[in-house]
């Protein structure tokens, strides 16, 4: 992924649900999926500083801690509580030392395999950002540079200041927006890596929301979902998990899904989207519904 030569699987794991407010977390549990994962290939962990304000990092970190050599570490940073305990937005150059070595303590770890900028600061410039992450790549600190959800023109500015090794955005069969910048990945050999591969849950039938489909075009995209399912023997989420991942073949770089989860069968379920391989019929007649 990226020039710098970070390898990554085709898909990996998202982790952000394990400390989700409002779920009781299970440390145990978590470390269960995490070995999983790794037991499976799925190599490639999400995590971030915000999530469960710290506790996702270290509960990560724990969990990989006696095999720290087979998982590659991506975090972000860049959302903190002001004094009123809302969120805000940091990429100051002060702060993102400051930011990186609180995700070291928390991982327990030497080095990042990948740090993204979470959200870009408005009021800093996009080039102080990623340049105080690069002082961090040459101290050895931090291996590759990640963005996430950023435009066109911030990651072509960003790029200018250090090679961007991955975008990270939301992407799925309903949720197209980033493909603009996409098309700038594609340009700039950046990799991309999806969140809610699976549409937030609403393509793998966990949810009633339309999004943003009328009643009837969400009726037919899911229908559709269901007929390919069983025509491979696979669940409707599986499937949503298959197109994301043939976008790599689209776009001519890696898109490495990160779907989430806190239980080992609907990891094991995910990692089954690794077998399906859709036919260029199936896949345009996804892209027909999905663009109702």
């Amino acid at each position: 992924m990226g020039a710098g030569g970070l390898v990554v699987p085709v898909q990996g794991l998202g982790c952000m649900r394990m400390t989700a407010p409002g779920n009781p977390v299970d440390e145990s549990a978590a470390s269960a999926v995490v070995n999983r994962a790794l037991d499976l290939g799925v190599t490639f962990l999400d995590t971030a500083d915000m999530y469960g304000e710290g506790l996702n990092e270290e509960i990560v970190g724990r969990a990989v801690r006696h095999r720290r050599d087979e998982a590659v570490i991506g975090t972000k940073f860049g959302a903190v509580r002001d004094a009123d305990d809302n969120w805000t937005i940091r990429g100051d150059a002060a702060y993102v030392r400051t930011a990186c070595e609180a995700s070291l303590k928390r991982l327990g770890v030497d080095v990042i395999d990948l740090y993204y900028l979470a959200r870009r600061d408005p009021k800093v410039p996009i080039e102080e950002s990623v340049g105080a992450i690069a002082e961090l790549v040459a101290e050895g600190k931090v291996r590759h540079v990640g963005l996430s959800e950023v435009t066109a023109e911030e990651l072509r500015a960003a790029h200018a200041v250090h090679p961007i090794t991955a975008l990270q955005s939301e992407w799925s069969l309903c949720s197209r927006r980033v493909e603009p910048v996409v098309e700038v990945c594609a340009e700039l050999g950046v990799g991309v890596v999806p969140y809610s591969p699976q549409g937030r849950g609403l393509l793998a039938g966990g949810r009633d929301s339309l999004g943003h489909y009328s009643a009837a075009a969400f009726a037919a995209l899911i229908d559709l979902l269901g007929e390919l399912a069983r025509r491979h023997g696979a669940k409707p989420g599986q499937v949503a998990l298959a197109w994301a991942q043939h976008r790599a073949d689209v776009w001519g770089i890696p898109v490495v899904p990160i779907p989430g989860t806190t239980n080992v069968d609907h990891l094991e379920c995910n990692v089954g989207a690794l077998d399906i391989a859709l036919g260029a019929d199936e896949l345009e007649a996804l892209e027909t519904a999905a663009a109702e």
